[in-house]
C-alpha cells in the first residue's frame, strides 16, 4: 500500500527545490515567450534571447534534476544551524583607505569601504522560495539585524535566483535608505515589476559605475545562469563584482562554476591587484549536477591560487539548505583542499554569520 501523504510531501519539496535553483512554480503555468526581462545587441554571450557562458557549461535541464532529486541521497541538515558569533553591530561608516567587511549570512555582505555602506545580495527572508510558507528555510539568523544596518548607500545584486535576490529586503531597503541599486542586465526588469517606485541601474559585463569618488564598480563575468521560473531561464544576466577603491580591490563571486578557468584567468589579466575574494564554497554536491553552476571547496582554493589573493573569505554554506553536502562539509573541505595546497587556513575561512574581517590599507 502507498504512502499518498508522503508522496505528495516528497513532490512539494522535489517541487520548492526546483524553485529555490530557478523554477519558479508560478512560471510552470505560463507559456515560454521570448526574454521576458531584456531586449538588446547580441554580444559574445548573449544570442538575442539567452545570456550564456561562452565556451563554458550550460545548466542541465529537468530531467536531470529529477534524476538528481529521486536518486541521490542528501545529507540530513538539523532544523537549525545558529551561529557561534554575536549579532555584528557595524558603525555608520569608515573612513578613507578603511574596509570592514560584515557577514550577514550565506551570500549578503555589508561592505564598508571608503566611508562608502554597501550591501551585496542581501537576503533578511526566511525562505530563498517564490513563497512564504515552503522552500529552504533559513538555519540561522542573519549575523546583522536588519534594523542594526547603517544607512545603505549602494545595494549590489548578483543574479536572479532565490538565495540572491530577495524582492521583499530589497523592498524593505528602498523604503528604508532610498539606495543605488546596481544589477545586471535584466534584474532591473524583476525588481519593478512588482514596485515601479524603486530605482534601480543595470550593467552589462565590461561596464563599471563610479559609486563615490575614488570608489569604482566593475561588473565581470562569473559561469552561471539565471531564472525565476521555468521559461525564464537566462533571461537576465549573472556577475560577480570588483569593488575598488584606495583601500585596493575587493571581489565578490557571486555564483560560479569553475569550467576550464578562463573566467579566473581572464579576471587575473584585467585585475592583476586584487587584495581579497569573497568566494562561495557550498551547495556543491552532487557534483554531475553541480558542477556546472556551483564551485567545490578545491575549485575555490585554485582559484584562489590564480588569482594570487591576499586573502579569501568563504560564503554559500550553512544557512539555506541547497544541495546534497551535510550543512558543515564545506568548512571540512575547504581545510583539506587548502591542506592539499600547502595554503594556511587563515588565508582562507570559512565565513559564520557575525564575522568581520577588517583590512589593513595597503
Amino acid at each position: 500500500m502507498t504512502d499518498k501523504p508522503l508522496h505528495r510531501r516528497r513532490f512539494l519539496q522535489i517541487a520548492f527545490a526546483f524553485a529555490a535553483i530557478g523554477g519558479g512554480l508560478a512560471a510552470m503555468l505560463r507559456p515560454a515567450r521570448a526574454n521576458a526581462y531584456y531586449s538588446g545587441p547580441v554580444s559574445d554571450h548573449f544570442d538575442g534571447t539567452h545570456f550564456f557562458n561562452p565556451g563554458g557549461d550550460q545548466p542541465r535541464g529537468f530531467t536531470d534534476f529529477l534524476r538528481w532529486q529521486l536518486g541521490d541521497k542528501a545529507e540530513a541538515w538539523p532544523e537549525a544551524f545558529p551561529s557561534p558569533l554575536p549579532v555584528d553591530k557595524p558603525p555608520a561608516r569608515l573612513g578613507a583607505g578603511q574596509l570592514r567587511v560584515g557577514f550577514i549570512g550565506h551570500a549578503s555582505f555589508l561592505v564598508q569601504m571608503d566611508g562608502h555602506n554597501i550591501l551585496i545580495d542581501p537576503h533578511y527572508s526566511e525562505r530563498a522560495s517564490p513563497v512564504s510558507f515552503a522552500g529552504p528555510k533559513r538555519a540561522n539568523a542573519p549575523g546583522i539585524a536588519f534594523a542594526d544596518l547603517p544607512k545603505i548607500d549602494t545595494v549590489l545584486v548578483s543574479h536572479n535566483h532565490y538565495d540572491h535576490l530577495d524582492l521583499p529586503t530589497i523592498h524593505r531597503l528602498w523604503d528604508r535608505d532610498r539606495p543605488r541599486i546596481l544589477v545586471p542586465l535584466g534584474n532591473d526588469t524583476i525588481i519593478r515589476a512588482e514596485r515601479p517606485d524603486i530605482e534601480v541601474e543595470a550593467g552589462d559585463w565590461g561596464d563599471t559605475a563610479t559609486l563615490a569618488p575614488g570608489l569604482t564598480l566593475f561588473f565581470e563575468p562569473a559561469q552561471h545562469w539565471s531564472a525565476r521560473g521555468t521559461f525564464d531561464r537566462r533571461h537576465a544576466l549573472w556577475a560577480s563584482f570588483v569593488l575598488a577603491g584606495r583601500w585596493g580591490k575587493l571581489w565578490f563571486v557571486g555564483d560560479t562554476g569553475f569550467g576550464d578557468g578562463r573566467v579566473f584567468r581572464a579576471l587575473k589579466a584585467k585585475h592583476p591587484d586584487l587584495r581579497l575574494g569573497l568566494i562561495p564554497i557550498g551547495a556543491y554536491e552532487p557534483r554531475w549536477f553541480m558542477r556546472q553552476q556551483h564551485i567545490n571547496p578545491e575549485d575555490a582554493v585554485e582559484i584562489v591560487r590564480i588569482l594570487g589573493l591576499e586573502q579569501a573569505l568563504g560564503y554559500h554554506w550553512g544557512t539555506f539548505r541547497l544541495t546534497n553536502e551535510a550543512v558543515d562539509a564545506p568548512p571540512h573541505d575547504l581545510v583539506a583542499a587548502l591542506g592539499k595546497a600547502g595554503l594556511p587556513e587563515s588565508r582562507f575561512p570559512a565565513l559564520r554569520p557575525g564575522m568581520v574581517w577588517e583590512g589593513r590599507a595597503a
